[in-house]
């Protein structure tokens, strides 16, 4: 099911974020503290977005295409015009239209579908095992419960959001609509890296 929304107020920044990742941000800007406030006074999300051209702070920036809305989970102010916000990802969104309302830049967006579950293949049981050892690092902080492992869409998430690659590359695996597809293409990345650090 794809709904649309309209007037979604976005969060830019570099950094690309996925649905059920836990992001920390620290909010300053006056617009930024603004935008956060109302959502949670109204419980309604934010969109975050990958900065396309420009830069975090200052005049707004243009935003890719594709972001994922930001439920606030936690928020603090632990000194006068600071707030720290835990983030929690949901459903992704295509930007269809966006202008600038003062220094926010507001998006009318198509929300799209949760992507069913869809089995890990046997010939990527791998990456399952893989995710598996970074998650004993990282815990639930960055990841929370349930875990998936069977599940195709849930490991190419989470591997996203982990591996240390560019965040272009990061932004084509959140673009991304076929599960099968996007883990294919981190199988890839990984096999490339692999082998550019010496290994056979």
């Amino acid at each position: 099911m794809i709904t649309r929304q309209q007037g979604l107020p976005l969060f830019l920044l570099n950094t690309v974020f996925f649905p059920e990742q836990r992001l920390p941000l620290r909010v300053f800007e006056a617009r930024y503290l603004d935008m956060v406030s109302a959502c949670f006074k109204s419980g309604s999300p934010f969109g975050i977005c990958l900065i396309r051209r420009g830069a975090e702070v200052g005049e707004a920036a243009e935003p890719e295409t594709v972001g994922t809305l930001a439920h606030i989970e936690k928020w603090d102010m632990p000194q006068q015009g600071v707030l720290h916000v835990l983030a929690r990802g949901g459903r992704r969104f295509e930007v269809e239209r966006a202008e600038q309302r003062g220094k926010l830049t507001v998006a009318d967006v198509s929300l799209w579908s949760e992507e069913p579950p869809v089995p890990v293949p046997e010939s990527d049981r791998e990456l399952s095992d893989f995710l598996r050892r970074i998650m004993l690092e990282v815990g639930d902080d960055l990841v929370p419960e349930p875990y998936r492992f069977d599940d195709a869409g849930w490991v190419g998430m989470r591997l996203a959001q982990l591996l240390p690659v560019d965040n272009r590359r990061k932004q084509a695996w959140l673009a991304e609509r076929a599960p099968l597809m996007r883990l294919g293409s981190i199988r890839d990345t990984l096999t490339t890296l692999a082998r550019s650090n010496g290994a056979p």
